[in-house]
């Protein structure tokens, strides 16, 4: 893989935070955050800060490291293997119709797709938090 794994397991950190949101859902409740116990903070809004860093990040990152998001989700959700994995690279690149950011964040599973992606090649987040662990 052509991306580092400290930089798929802090995408897969902020996409659990994502996905933990649901839609607004009475936006003009006229309620304040002591009297609905800051429900509100589990509400994904046009301004949610946790969609704009995930896009900061994804788009932070140049082509080739974005390809490898996109055919490390592709990998989790099973369409290919890890021995095909040039094929998805090259397919992930060519793939030009949706901006990185726009079309990751539209998959639901997101994390766990990346988490299954890497575990495709024996890899996982619980090895790169223990070896930040480590170093310090």
């Amino acid at each position: 893989m052509d991306i580092a794994l400290d930089k798929v397991c802090a995408l897969i950190r902020q996409a659990r935070q994502f996905d933990g949101k649901e839609g607004e859902t009475d936006p003009d409740s006229g309620s304040n955050p002591a009297d609905d116990r800051s429900f509100d903070v589990l509400e994904s809004g046009e301004d949610d800060p946790v969609e704009g860093e995930i896009r900061a990040f994804i788009t932070g990152l140049n082509v080739d490291e974005q390809a490898n998001l996109v055919a490390l989700v592709w990998v989790g959700r099973g369409d290919y293997g890890p021995d095909e994995w040039d094929d998805a690279i090259a397919l992930a690149k060519e793939r030009g119709d949706t901006p990185t950011d726009e079309y990751l964040l539209g998959i639901p599973n997101l994390p766990d797709l990346l988490d299954e992606g890497l575990a495709a090649f024996d890899l996982s987040c619980v090895e790169e938090a223990a070896e930040a662990g480590a170093g310090v």
